[in-house]
């Protein structure tokens, strides 16, 4: 072929690039409000696949299929809906409490309550800053305007405006998980081709180790937070917290988060503390402590790292680079991320693993059959 042949050709190859990436481009523009929802999808199904294979091998056929997709989903909305309008609830009959102690606070003030006398250590610091800020009604109501104008305050307002833009994007995650699901061997087989086309022989391999990620990812992060939830449920009840079944959900769902459970334990003690039960409250501080750091230090490493094949150092930048990116979508995204560009870094100095990790070999990724 001529070099006069070849120049159009060259050109016709850039123009169909451009159009291309024009396109793409045009898509995500459009789709970007609901990719997060397509990922949050992506992750559950990633999550689930394996007791969605076993339902499919028990109830074979296209119908069961769709059965199947469809009970799968709902018990996921239900999972995610009932403990969060119990949660709810149980806040708005705290709101009615907190509005009385406003309602207090701004008539008669707060006087010096008796669990800061028997503070360990600060007790004059404590006792004098309360005298301050908090014993009569005009330092009390003062207090109270500086928290409402506060930025907490002001973010605070914005959660009803927002909370129909989550219903929806909860909505399309639901709706995408269910199509997902249905059509799931159709999808893999694009993304085997796809991952060919894209990485050559590596390309099965990306997929099983961005999989293996997520998995291993939802087993330290989501399973070990609810099992440090439960823990210290049981630690609250003991102890004598108030709300302690509500208590140890928000600390499974804050100990999801790398050091999160923190928060949720400063506030479980400060209740303690403010009912003055400073026994317990230390023991709550001891407690979760503990907890935490048996989690955190031992079986999360384990678990994630294991799973990725990463040092739980990369694994940790994983996440909290992950969370400052992305949210809580974060927490899934950048230890897979990590762990396939390790992956593609330990290939390309000591060459391709055995096909035998390829994607077809996964556990709930295995073979299927086209029904």
């Amino acid at each position: 072929m001529s070099a006069i042949d070849r120049k159009p050709r060259r050109e016709t190859h850039i123009a169909r690039l451009v159009v291309a990436l024009l396109l793409v481009a045009l898509g995500l523009w459009i789709s970007f409000t609901f990719l997060p929802a397509l990922v949050w999808a992506v992750v559950i199904c990633v999550a689930i696949d394996p007791l969605y294979m076993r339902m499919r091998g028990r109830w074979p056929g296209p119908k069961a299929r769709v059965a199947i997709a469809g009970a799968i989903t709902a018990l996921v909305a239900a999972a995610i809906l009932i403990p969060l309008a119990i949660g709810v609830a149980q806040a708005a009959r705290e709101v009615r409490d907190v509005a009385a102690w406003v309602a207090q606070a701004q008539s008669t003030g707060l006087p010096v309550p008796g669990w800061v006398h028997q503070l360990p250590v600060a007790r004059q610091a404590v006792t004098h800053w309360w005298e301050e800020n908090l014993l009569t009604p005009a330092s009390a109501t003062l207090q109270i305007q500086h928290l409402r104008s506060s930025a907490f305050g002001v973010n605070t307002r914005f959660i009803g405006s927002n909370l129909l833009r989550r219903l929806v994007t909860f909505s399309f995650t639901l709706i995408a998980m269910f199509f997902l699901l249905r059509d799931r061997d159709a999808i893999l087989e694009q993304l085997r081709r796809a991952g060919d086309r894209l990485f050559g022989a590596s390309g099965e391999r990306v997929g099983y180790q961005a999989v293996l990620s997520i998995r291993g990812t939802i087993d330290g992060l989501v399973l070990v937070g609810i099992g440090e939830g439960a823990v210290m449920a049981v630690a609250y009840v003991v102890l004598g917290v108030p709300n302690p079944l509500l208590l140890g959900g928000l600390t499974a769902v804050a100990a999801m988060i790398p050091f999160g459970a923190a928060l949720i334990l400063s506030i479980a003690a400060a209740l303690l503390l403010a009912q003055g039960a400073v026994g317990a409250a230390i023991a709550v501080g001891v407690i979760g402590f503990i907890v935490v750091g048996i989690a955190d230090h031992f079986i999360r490493p384990i678990l994630i790292g294991g799973a990725t094949r990463l040092p739980f150092v990369w694994v940790l930048i994983g996440i909290l680079g992950g969370v400052e990116s992305f949210g809580l979508l974060g927490l899934f995204i950048g230890p897979a991320t990590m762990a396939v560009l390790i992956m593609l870094w330990r290939e390309y100095i000591d060459g391709p693993t055995p096909k035998a990790s390829a994607l077809g070999q996964g556990p709930g990724l295995g073979t299927y059959s086209q029904e």
